[in-house]
């Protein structure tokens, strides 16, 4: 038996889920981040990004895309963050990519879509 969890453990540890990362947290430029931000995927699609309370490494955020609307607390590191499905990256000034995965709910399948958002000045 302790063969098994001892097999079980190690293919947790091994997750593909895991994204491992060197760099501690450390505190952001606010202004780079705060504000609205608006977008559109690869398939149309539009999204904005509601960033406000930037302290330190950690922000309020809300995500609203179609239907979907979501509010995170999240923590900036390696200039990203993810809520739900998605992840913010900053890529330059008041300029980010955005990736989302989306499931179909008829196969259940995944895919990537990319877009881009630009802050509100």
């Amino acid at each position: 038996m302790a063969d098994i969890m001892s097999i079980l453990a190690s293919g947790y540890t091994a997750s593909a889920l895991a994204t491992p990362s060197n760099t501690p947290y450390t505190n952001v430029d606010a202004a780079s981040y705060n504000g609205n931000w608006d977008g559109t995927y690869s398939s149309g699609e539009t999204f904005k990004f509601a960033i406000s309370n930037v302290t330190g490494f950690r922000a309020q955020v809300k995500y609203q895309s179609g239907t979907t609307m979501k509010y995170q607390s999240v923590l900036i590191k390696d200039n990203s963050f993810r809520v739900g499905d998605s992840k913010f990256t900053l890529s330059g000034a008041g300029k980010a990519t955005v990736k989302t995965a989306v499931t179909d709910p008829v196969t259940s399948s995944t895919s990537l879509v990319t877009g881009t958002a630009t802050q509100e000045t």
